[in-house]
């Protein structure tokens, strides 16, 4: 899409560096230069007033992703766009089918309701949670990777969505603090949703997260 845009050498596309490593490289690939711009900490996805502020006069274009199943701030970052006259391009999720996607809303309801000592999502309209991500902050006790590391050993597969931010990669590194994304990769983590987990499943990871949550501080 970049390089049917007529996006070359010379320009600049903003891109996400809360996530895959693959966006960036589309943009080395057509001879551009990669510029990574926060997130907003509540969709993971690009924050429109993070985007305004790294818009230069060779910006060219804005790569929209979307997070976990949460929806981007299209229309703002669409609004950024045409008030600098840039390309703006959507990078999709796999869509699934609508009882699936019904099924995981629904088991994302009673983890949001039950669980307890981590960050459970915002909830928002036209969230499919391709995956559920809560917060597990790093507070001297506990950090995420040892609760990571907990929850496994009690059987409970989980997932670290984003391990390490793509302006921190060899070969993409910036000198550059983007403070919510990297917030967000030293947090995250990603919990089971899938339509065909039982209600035992479900109830297993509840009383895991909870018994090891119970270990975090109250206020964060």
């Amino acid at each position: 899409m970049l390089a049917a845009a007529g996006v070359g050498n010379g320009d600049e596309v903003i891109v996400p560096a809360f996530g895959n490593i693959e966006v960036a490289e589309a943009v080395t690939l057509v001879g551009a230069t990669p510029v990574f711009a926060d997130i907003d900490p509540a969709t993971y996805c690009l924050d429109p007033a993070a985007v305004q502020a790294v818009v230069t006069p060779h910006t060219a274009a804005v790569v929209v992703v979307h997070r976990f199943g949460r929806p981007a701030d299209v229309a703002g970052l669409h609004e950024v766009g045409q008030r600098h006259g840039l390309l703006v391009l959507e990078q999709g999720e796999s869509e699934a089918p609508y009882t699936e996607v019904a099924q995981r809303r629904e088991r994302a309801a009673y983890l949001d309701r039950r669980l307890r000592g981590v960050r459970t999502p915002e909830s928002a309209g036209g969230h499919t949670y391709q995956q559920y991500v809560v917060r597990v902050p790093g507070n001297g006790r506990p950090d995420r990777d040892a609760f990571a590391r907990a929850v496994r050993a009690r059987g409970v597969a989980c997932g670290v969505p984003v391990k390490t931010p793509v302006h921190r990669m060899p070969g993409l590194r910036r000198d550059m603090c983007l403070p919510e994304t990297e917030r967000a990769a030293g947090e995250t983590l990603s919990l089971p949703v899938d339509a065909s987990l039982t209600k035992r499943e479900m109830h297993r990871i509840v009383s895991v997260c909870n018994a090891l949550g119970g270990l975090l501080q109250p206020a964060f």
